[in-house]
């Protein structure tokens, strides 16, 4: 089974999945944040997944962000139409500033930068690659 990880944003959500052992993440797709749960039905209905990490935002004092309340509900929806499957809450502090050095270490040109659904894409990545090393 597979480890799924959200990335939610306002306007778009990035997602990433582990292979079905566990052991490596990759970045899926990105998605407009509305059609997430139609979205989510459908992989579900072709994959097997243990479990869903979803971005916790947080302010560098720990306390909840701005987008806090809005990522929420958005697992409120999530839990109401996906009760069996559980949900794990991963800090996500500095997850799009690292996904955008990635870029360019991975030697991106500017104008491929600026494209921020690999942003959200990667940092959902991010996400899932710290659950995987907090859980070992």
């Amino acid at each position: 089974m597979r480890i799924l990880a959200i990335d939610y944003g306002i306007k778009r959500t990035g997602i990433a999945v582990t292979d079905e052992i566990q052991m490596i993440a990759f970045g899926l797709t990105t998605i407009p944040s509305e059609t997430a749960i139609a979205f989510l039905k459908d992989y579900f209905s072709k994959e097997k997944v243990a479990c869903v990490i979803v971005g916790e935002p947080k302010q560098m004092d720990g306390t909840p962000s701005q987008s806090a309340e809005i990522i929420n509900a958005f697992v409120t929806k999530f839990q109401a139409a996906f009760p069996e499957i559980p949900v794990n809450r991963v800090d996500e502090r500095f997850t799009s500033k690292m996904a955008f050095k990635t870029m360019i270490d991975s030697g991106l040109n500017k104008k491929q930068r600026q494209n921020k659904a690999m942003v959200d894409e990667i940092a959902a990545t991010i996400i899932l690659q710290d659950y995987l090393r907090y859980k070992k």
